[in-house]
């Protein structure tokens, strides 16, 4: 094998996948171009300043930071010359209608107190499901997290020991085969919507997520989630790759099984000796190969996947501060099964909701102007292919909903308070992002969506053409979308050398 240097590569979208994607083409000596059609770097990442307050658009909680710290290891840097990470604790306080708060970490005393608080017959259950968890982690992301899924064959061989782990059953299931009381396995369950996936379907291997964050702790980056984007970028220019934003690829320009050249709305074309798309996958292929058999066949069969659904946050800064209120809060509604079923399957918008409440000032309190906070609230809601209705009409009567709820159970006069607020909507998701339908984390991660079954890291016809993202395996998230990057750049590396 020679080595790829003199090689070149594009990377289309400066997502998380993406520019741990091109650090590591960089890193291996492959020119490296990342073209970003927005005018900032981050993908769901994104940021917006607003009256002296930051707004994160999206991924709040990072895991596994050693996935992260990594892509500077590998040339040598050191993570923290471009940015700190924060550690939050607790992890989340989930609060239910009741008033009931469960305070959920890695701090192993204060955990049990909590699940003792709940249940005390439930606190041997948990050592049995953390035992579980330990294990599809080992077998799940450790040993696979990282491995294209390129054909069948490696799927009938990692099948084994992922159907000893019962990974046919759901996240849930595997929670309440342990766990008795509802409210724990509410609190053991929930991780999934964080990668759009319901804890009713998505697999149990996805139980993973308890061991991922016991064991790496969750963190915050100084100055937002944008600054972890921003010191990649830094990391990525560093070390010779060239930053291209605020110009849309429009098209990848293919000859027979090979993409030849990248073509921007600006007009500015060049040729690649490979290119990877961090873009949506169904943009990925309906539009950005739109001209070639080989996309317009994937995407007719893409349109058949089920896609996860969307978000509608609401964005607001407030005046005061509020230390009694930590930086992730879950507010459940008063239906857990039934509100999942409404937004997976029946495609209606509930009367009830679960909020996620990101509260980074309690953390960073650079994220405000002084005396004042920054936050969001998000809920899930179907995507816009289960659920067509008039964002712009309901939006506004949603977002007041939403903060009604916020206001009865944590700050009473909300309203008065708030600065300045804005929301976000699927519609914003289709149109700022490409996302298909809205979805907020591309295809849904269940059992048939996932490895093989999911978007391939090195596309099936096109040889030089490759995949890096939610859409890809192994799925969304931070740690999914780095080890996406890892997948993919390993099959680069490799084609690019031979």
């Amino acid at each position: 094998m020679t080595t790829p240097e003199g090689k070149t590569a594009c990377v289309i979208g400066a997502g998380f996948g993406g520019m741990a994607l091109a650090i590591r083409l960089q890193s291996a000596g492959i020119a490296t171009t990342v073209v970003e059609g927005r005018d900032k770097p981050g993908g769901r990442a994104y940021y917006w300043e607003k009256d002296g307050f930051t707004f994160d658009a999206g991924p709040t909680v990072v895991t596994d930071p050693d996935c992260l710290r990594e892509l500077w290891e590998i040339t040598g840097h050191d993570m923290d010359e471009d940015l700190e990470l924060m550690k939050v604790m607790p992890f989340y306080r989930l609060n239910w209608p009741d008033g009931t708060n469960f305070d959920y970490s890695n701090d192993e005393e204060s955990l049990r107190k909590e699940i003792m608080k709940l249940e005390p017959a439930d606190v041997q259950g948990y050592d049995r499901f953390l035992d579980y968890a330990a294990g599809v982690y080992e077998e799940g992301y450790v040993k696979l997290g990282t491995v294209p899924f390129l054909n069948f064959k490696s799927m009938i061989k990692a099948a084994p020991a992922l159907m000893k782990k019962q990974a046919w059953r759901s996240v849930y299931a595997m929670v309440a085969k342990y766990i008795k009381n509802e409210k724990l396995r509410e609190a053991l369950s929930f991780h999934t919507l964080l990668v759009g996936g319901s804890p009713m379907k998505t697999s149990s291997i996805y139980a993973l997520i308890h061991k991922l964050e016991k064991d790496g702790g969750v963190w915050w980056t100084r100055g937002g989630t944008n600054r972890l984007i921003a010191g990649m970028v830094r990391h990525f220019e560093r070390l010779g790759g060239t930053m291209r934003v605020g110009d849309a690829v429009t098209r990848v320009e293919t000859v027979g099984t090979r993409a030849k050249a990248v073509h921007t709305a600006s007009g500015w074309s060049q040729t690649f000796d490979a290119v990877a798309s961090n873009a949506d996958i169904m943009h990925s292929y309906k539009d950005l190969l739109g001209d070639s058999q080989r996309g317009k066949a994937n995407a007719k069969a893409l349109k058949k996947k089920s896609f996860s659904p969307s978000l509608f946050v609401v964005h607001f800064g407030i005046e005061g501060t509020w230390p009694g209120i930590p930086h992730h809060m879950i507010l459940f509604g008063p239906r857990y099964h039934g509100l999942l079923d409404d937004i997976y399957s029946k495609g209606v918008l509930p009367a009830d909701f679960s909020i996620y409440l990101h509260h980074p000032t309690v953390t960073d309190p650079s994220m405000a102007p002084e005396g004042m906070s920054t936050f969001y609230a998000l809920v899930p809601v179907a995507h816009l292919g289960k659920m067509p209705i008039d964002w712009d009409k309901v939006g506004p009567e949603l977002e007041k909903r939403i903060l009604d709820e916020v206001g009865r159970r944590l700050i009473p006069d909300i309203h008065d308070r708030i600065v300045t607020k804005f929301s976000y909507s699927p519609l914003d998701f289709a149109v700022d992002l490409n996302a298909h339908q809205g979805s907020a984390f591309s295809l849904e991660p269940v059992l048939w969506q996932s490895a093989f079954f999911r978007g391939h890291n090195r596309d099936d016809v096109i040889e030089n053409f490759y995949l890096v993202g939610a859409g890809t395996h192994p799925g969304a998230g931070i740690p999914g979308v780095v080890g996406s990057a890892k997948a993919t750049a390993g099959l680069m590396i490799e084609d690019l050398s031979s």
